[in-house]
């Protein structure tokens, strides 16, 4: 199935209103949808026969100095077509409120991991997820290291790490 025969079906099942943009610019064309709507769009995509993406095979975060986007890769292994879903979440880039978005961890369990660790690296922080926590660095690091805006620590247990 082609990029936009899958366009078509969103559009059909949810309005025209779903799709936000698109990009056709790189190697997979992408739709942007909001956040609000990211669980539905994925339980329609992974339960539609004829669609059946049954494989989110990659989960990024991206952090354009205004704005985060989470990018959602996925496949359906029957049907041997794939999708890129981008969020655009905006606003928040202090450490004590993060940019949050709907987990999938109900609608895949590939997204546990993935999501922890744009969690970890980036400050995300996915609404419902079983068990968000660090998943690379330790416990007690501080800050989000792929952020634009980190700024690494001279020492961290009294170690130097720059």
């Amino acid at each position: 199935m082609t990029f936009d025969e899958i366009k078509s079906m969103l559009v059909s099942k949810f309005g025209i209103q779903l799709i936000l943009k698109e990009d056709r610019n790189g190697l997979q064309p992408a739709l942007f949808i909001d956040k609000a709507d990211i669980v539905a769009v994925c339980l329609f995509l992974r339960d539609t026969e004829g669609l059946y993406f049954d494989f989110l095979s990659n989960l990024t975060a991206v952090d354009y100095q205004t704005h985060f986007t989470i990018v959602y890769h996925l496949n359906s292994l029957p049907y041997q077509h794939s999708l890129v879903l981008k969020v655009e979440l905006s606003g928040h880039r202090s450490l004590d409120e993060l940019p949050e978005i709907p987990s999938l961890t109900s609608v895949w369990r590939t997204a546990d991991w993935h999501e922890r660790e744009a969690f970890d690296l980036m400050g995300i922080y996915f609404e419902g997820h079983p068990d968000l926590r660090r998943i690379l660095l330790p416990d007690d690091w501080e800050g989000y290291p792929l952020r634009k805006d980190y700024e690494e620590a001279e020492k961290y247990h009294g170690i130097h790490i720059n």
